[in-house]
Parts: C-alpha cells; structure tokens; sequence
C-alpha cells in the first residue's frame, strides 16, 4: 500500500508564486469552494492524490479532498481550478481529518467511504471501476462559451455539436496544405502550468520533504529515527 503524506507548512522558498496552494476551487455553474490548502501525495514518487480544500467554513467538517485526476484549470478564473462538483454533493462526503492520512489503515477506510460517495454521482467514477463517466454537452462545454440549447443543460436527442465547439473542447491536429509540419492546437483544458509546476517542484524536493517523516526520513538522510 502507498505510503501517503500532507506538507502541512513545509513552503517552496523559491516557487512562491506557482505554490496551489493558496488557489481557488470553484465548483459546478462556477461557484467558489473554497481554496486549495493542502495536498496528498505518495511519499514514494511525490505524485499528488488529493488536494484539500479550505471551505473556508460553509462546510461543517472545514474542509473536504478532491482527487487530483477530478481538477481542471479554471477557465474563467486564471490561476485557480474547478471540478464538477457542487456544495450539496460535498456536504455527502465523510469528514476529512489529516490525522487519517498517518495511519494506512485509517486511510484505507476513509478512501472507501469517500469513493462510495463519487460512485453514486453521474459525473463521477463507476462502481467497482476507475473508469469515468462520460460527462454531459454542458459538463464538457463548462467555460467554453457554447452557447444555442446544449448550454446549462445535457444535448436533446439528436442534437449534435458544432465543429467550433468541437475545436474548443479537444485538442485538434491540423496540417498545413503545403508543407510537413504538423500544429498541435490544445484547447484550454487540463490542469494549467501552475499545477504541474508545482508537481515537479514536489518531486524535485521530495527527499527534503519527507526529512521529517518517521518512515521516510532515514531515505531522506536528514533524520534519524532514534530506537524505541
């Protein structure tokens, strides 16, 4: 089982400006989460899990996770990200306590009652499976600028999307009509630089990080666990 960990207050000195956290979440129809105020990450390769956001107290519980795999750059909001999630399906999910996160076992249950919660929404994970399910017209059009009767709602039967929306939603190839090169034109999705900046900032000062880990500290070199 993986070996998982928060930074708590551990800063980047030198990355400051491209830290998440500190950045804002906002949610279904673009309303505002909360921020990013911490991650979860594998203390063995430093790939984020989850990141925990501060609700900044609309929440009882404080704060709640969101897998990493769920958030996408914001595209109304620049340096902040967004997930399809609204406050009603939040409130559904166990309380969150970092203190889970030391314990593999504590972990392990709270992922499980957590995940159940994703498996019961149509834009999340299916049961018993990683696999996603295929978002809604209007879940995939979120900050496109899709306009006609697939915003604010799912495509009618029969309704197609257009090839300007199509172009805004994936990454399309085009080739010149003269000449060899091939232009990858990316759509504004995915997570943003500020995140996987971030992310490799992480990785580049993982043995740092984890100098004050109990388990990970002898790897890291700059801590020694004394004998009990």
């Amino acid at each position: 089982m993986s070996h998982l960990g928060i930074l708590r207050d551990y800063r980047f000195s030198d990355n400051e400006d491209e830290d998440i956290r500190g950045a804002q979440v906002y949610g279904r129809s673009d309303e505002k989460l909360g921020k990013i105020d911490d991650v979860i990450f594998d203390h063995a390769s430093a790939d984020i899990r989850y990141v925990v956001v501060d609700t900044g107290g609309w929440l009882s519980s404080k704060k709640f996770v969101v897998p990493s795999d769920r958030l996408s750059a914001s595209l109304n909001h620049e340096g902040d990200f967004h997930v399809q999630l609204d406050k009603s399906q939040i409130e559904k999910f166990p309380p969150y306590n970092p203190s889970d996160v030391e314990s593999s076992e504590r972990w392990a249950d709270y992922e499980g009652r957590y995940r159940s919660k994703w498996a019961d929404s149509p834009v999340m994970h299916r049961e018993e499976t990683d696999r996603n399910i295929t978002p809604t017209t209007a879940q995939m059009t979120q900050g496109t600028g899709a306009t006609g009767p697939m915003k604010g709602g799912a495509a009618a039967p029969g309704e197609s999307i257009t090839p300007e929306q199509e172009k805004a939603l994936n990454p399309s190839r085009l080739v010149p009509p003269t000449g060899d090169a091939v232009q990858i034109e990316m759509s504004p999705t995915g997570v943003g630089s500020r995140w996987t900046n971030f992310a490799d900032r992480l990785r580049e000062r993982r043995k740092d990080v984890l100098s004050t880990c109990v388990d990970c500290g002898r790897e890291a070199g700059s801590f020694s666990r004394k004998a009990s």
